[in-house]
């Protein structure tokens, strides 16, 4: 039987012909081979650096809408959010429509501010924007179910928040609720000198100190804010300082109770008030916030002088809630009657002219009738010309929601009862004909006027002279209204320009310091260093925090040698497969 070959191979090498490829022309082939790379369409994919697609999720680039409500403190707050968001590239908007993500800043004083939070979020779920809650709502009560799965920012880490911005906009449910301590010890918040976007350029907020000393049966901000913390007097002096630097003609002193300053630090208002007297410049005036009788009462002779003080508005809010003494310890205010009588009279008597403003709260559980008409008697005895007049509220988890309550009805009439007696007297009638130095910081609420105040820090309207903005001035009234007085400014006065230096634009980020541009070009996400109060490098858990290839120096290079080296990889790998086949 004949073979299956005609000749029997000797080697293997046999097998290749003549006519075939020997081993180096077929290494001079490989290196003529390339891979064959898939044409994309560059229309599809042109993309603006001002416009990015809607889907991305590098944040820095994103619209953003704030939405605060409540009391100056929030709306500090607020401010420092917007200003370190626009300081890591964040476009602040006044236009919620456009916004990629809404940062509710809410109120959980009474159930009305609440609800509005609530149905914010609703809508901001139904225009599919991310969200992101702040304020005391969510830091009193975060298992709420209408909270569930959204991100969260504390009272006390606003200092974070665009940590919790960028996580939100990858998809990531942030809550971070902790309190700041130093060594154990509760601090005030945040750092004072983060950037910030004023509300009002002419206009300062500072909060001196968060939380409180009481424990009022009624109160649900107490749930969120805690105890008294106070930031040191140098740091508040400070404040100020940068705030005159940068235009500003008006500072708020603002806390939950600012006669309980310094108490867990050992100091007092008073001291930290003479301080900042030192700091105002000649034309700028300072209003001190809210403050319970109970911690006023041991400083009112140091308190008449700094009220007398002529870049101090004679203007104190001294909430009395109710002119009965069973109501007042129901509500566990710890003073009775007798006690705000004493403050509002030596006040009244030591500083000519003040304005006394107060708060009432109508229906509280257990008033009865002759309760309520001790409230109406002292209106009527001190016909104050700025009253709040707030029905009662029970809030969840406060012991006063548990108390028996009086009904609806009732409570309704009072609130009206009341209110008809405030706006049974006008305060500023006997003024008209006077003249008043005013300063003017802010436009109506109708646009047709500028706001200024007397200094008793009553609301004087002036006409809309841009170069009156900013400035003291001397204007005659001629008219008065329950709420304001209206002025026309004295031609041959002398006019006082307050501000330091030309005041910022309106959304213009203040506090931006050397320190500050460093760390965010570097990507350094700020934390609140409990003793030297240092920027401090993050995890790398945000694009702030982990620098691009193409954001670092010579990142240009850096990214060709890397496409290179990858570039060879893949030849190397494809081509061993190539040889193999072969």
């Amino acid at each position: 039987m004949p073979a299956a070959c005609d000749s029997v191979l000797e080697d293997i090498e046999d097998i290749v012909s003549a006519e075939d490829l020997k081993p180096h022309d077929r290494q001079f082939v490989r290196k003529n081979v390339f891979p064959k790379v898939r044409k994309r369409n560059s229309q599809k994919n042109i993309q603006t650096d001002d416009d990015p697609p809607s889907d991305s999720i590098i944040p820095g680039a994103q619209k953003i809408w704030i939405r605060t409500w409540g009391c100056s403190h929030n709306n500090s707050d607020g401010e420092y959010m917007a200003g370190q968001l626009a300081a890591y590239g964040y476009k602040i908007t006044d236009n919620s429509a456009e916004a990629d993500l809404w940062l509710l800043n809410s109120c959980t004083v009474k159930n009305p501010a609440e609800d509005h939070f609530r149905n914010s979020i609703k809508k901001a779920q139904e225009g599919k924007k991310k969200v992101v809650l702040a304020g005391c709502v969510p830091q009193a009560q975060p298992r709420q179910d209408y909270l569930k799965g959204l991100s969260i920012i504390g009272v006390q880490q606003i200092d974070r928040v665009v940590e919790v911005v960028e996580e939100t906009i990858k998809g990531h449910s942030v809550r971070l609720l902790g309190q700041k301590k130093d060594n154990g010890k509760r601090l005030g918040g945040a750092r004072l000198d983060l950037p910030k976007i004023r509300k009002n350029p002419l206009i300062e907020i500072i909060s001196i100190n968060t939380g409180c000393l009481n424990a009022c049966t009624y109160c649900k901000t107490k749930h969120a804010r805690g105890d008294l913390a106070s930031y040191p007097i140098e740091e508040l002096v400070n404040r100020a300082k940068q705030s005159f630097q940068e235009g500003v003609c008006e500072i708020w002193l603002t806390s939950e109770d600012t006669g309980a300053y310094g108490r867990d630090i050992g100091t007092d208002l008073p001291t930290l008030l003479w301080k900042l007297v030192e700091a105002i410049p000649e034309g700028a005036m300072l209003r001190l916030g809210m403050t319970n009788p109970p911690y006023i009462l041991e400083h009112l002779e140091e308190m008449a002088k700094i009220l007398n003080h002529p870049r101090v508005y004679a203007f104190l809010h001294i909430p009395v809630q109710s002119a009965s003494d069973s109501v007042l310890m129901d509500m566990k205010r710890e003073y009775c009657v007798a006690d705000f009588k004493q403050v509002v009279d030596f006040l009244k008597e030591k500083v000519p002219g003040i304005t006394i403003a107060t708060d009432i709260i109508c229906g509280f559980p257990g008033e009865t009738d002759e309760d309520f008409q001790e409230t109406m008697k002292l209106v009527e005895q001190y016909r104050f010309p700025s009253l709040f007049i707030n029905q009662f509220y029970p809030r969840p988890g406060t012991p006063a929601a548990k108390m028996h309550q009086v009904p609806a009805a009732v409570k309704k009439q009072r609130t009206k009862d009341l209110s008809q007696l405030f706006h049974s007297y006008n305060p500023y009638d006997h003024k008209v004909g006077e003249r008043q130095r005013v300063l003017v910081t802010e436009e109506s609420f109708d646009s047709n006027y500028y706001v200024a105040h007397n200094p008793f820090y009553e609301q004087v309207l002036v006409p809309k002279d841009p170069l009156l903005m900013g400035k003291m001035v001397e204007v005659n009234i001629y008219e008065a209204g329950k709420h304001f007085m209206k002025g026309q400014p004295v031609s041959d006065a002398r006019v006082y320009t307050a501000s330091i230096t030309r005041p910022l634009a309106k959304g213009e980020v203040s506090g931006l310091t050397e320190e500050f541009r460093h760390a965010a070009q570097n990507g350094t996400t700020w934390k609140a260093h409990p003793s030297a109060e240092i920027p401090v490098k993050s995890q790398p858990r945000s694009w702030m925090a982990l620098q691009l290839p193409w954001q670092q120096e010579g990142g240009r290079l850096k990214i060709l040698s890397v496409s290179l080296a990858l570039l060879a990889v893949l030849v190397m790998f494809y081509y061993g497969g190539m040889e193999t086949e072969l």
